[in-house]
């Protein structure tokens, strides 16, 4: 099948991109490189066996994703370009609602005119907001607390509304938790940059050095830790419930909105736990007020993905340590 992979060189699309490519399929990368580096065209090179066409181009210029999902007679998309910090998304709204919203009504227009109805969608467990009840399925009520979470509902809500104006369309929501580690090559993982917000990159600026502590924000909360738990899910898990994905928009219409985690959550203080025991390196840490909007516990049920997909996480909490580790070791020696 021929995919194009929006945003394909980011951190979750790369390994998107590896686990399509590795089912025999031809996939197009269209990015324009704003949450990625180019060198991650090099590094894929090294990880898959087949060519890859890289398109760098920015979402919103619809006449060339025209022009590409034409050329390249693509048959199936994976929409994955946009931004994605919430901290910025506060403060620049403006940027994420052109380039999340925008976007995908500049893709879905170029997808409509060349009569192309098979879409995978990269959404967020954003959407759901402050936790009702445990675990959290696709029936909770969506009421995003961030602008980011915000951009990705009504995305959601506009995919809806394609769907039932045109029953061709064959539509999945993915709706993951928290992606955390790395390939098992060391050749592609998570960049730790200013911008990183995630607990398992923020442990990576402590363990590289550019940060002395790591701060843990809250240690009263109703846990059997006292800190934050949340629902870490391997990458590589992510990127293959995405492949499943494609399949099934492959063969059924409709619209489906799917979570992917792991299905229980780990606190703090358990990550930490396990990058020492990976690492055998001592990660100092300071308690502090919790944030405005942080919650105790977040995780998923995962009942439907494996109802509809066939798709179940079998990453644990260990194998993300240790492969953001061994990717963090490793990235620099490459080329």
């Amino acid at each position: 099948m021929n995919i194009m992979i929006t945003g394909g060189c980011g951190y979750i699309g790369s390994h998107v991109t590896i686990s399509l490519e590795k089912l025999g399929h031809n996939i197009t990368i269209y990015d324009n490189f704003s949450n990625s580096n180019k060198d991650q065209i090099k590094r894929l090179d090294l990880i898959c066996t087949s060519n890859i066409d890289y398109i760098c181009a920015d979402i919103t210029d619809t006449k060339s994703l025209k022009n590409i999902l034409k050329d390249k007679k693509i048959e199936s998309v994976v929409h994955m370009a946009g931004l994605k910090y919430v901290g910025d998304s506060e403060s620049d709204p403006i940027s994420y609602y052109e380039n999340n919203v925008s976007g995908t009504i500049s893709l879905l227009k170029a997808m409509n005119e060349c009569e192309i109805k098979n879409l995978v969608f990269s959404s967020s467990a954003t959407v759901y907001g402050e936790p009702e009840y445990l675990p959290i399925d696709e029936n909770h009520s969506t009421s995003p607390i961030s602008v980011y979470g915000r951009t990705k509902l009504y995305v959601e809500n506009i995919l809806k509304d394609l769907s039932l104006s045109d029953p061709d369309w064959s539509i999945i929501c993915l709706r993951y938790f928290n992606p955390a580690g790395a390939h098992h090559s060391g050749f592609i993982g998570e960049e730790i940059t200013s911008k990183s917000e995630n607990l398992f990159p923020t442990i990576g600026k402590v363990l590289s050095g550019i940060t002395p502590s790591l701060k843990v924000y809250g240690r009263d909360y109703q846990t059997h830790d006292g800190t934050g738990i949340r629902d870490y899910i391997h990458v590589s898990d992510l990127s293959e419930g995405h492949a499943m994905s494609v399949e099934y928009v492959n063969n059924n219409k409709g619209i489906e909105n799917i979570n992917l985690g792991r299905g229980h959550g780990y606190s703090v203080l358990e990550v930490i736990k396990s990058f020492e025991k990976i690492t055998k390196k001592k990660i100092p840490y300071e308690f502090a007020e919790f944030r405005s909007g942080d919650i105790s516990s977040s995780f998923a049920d995962v009942t439907k993905a494996k109802q509809i997909l066939g798709w179940i996480a079998t990453r644990d909490l260990d194998d993300m340590c240790k492969s953001m580790w061994y990717y963090d070791q490793n990235k620099d020696s490459i080329f």
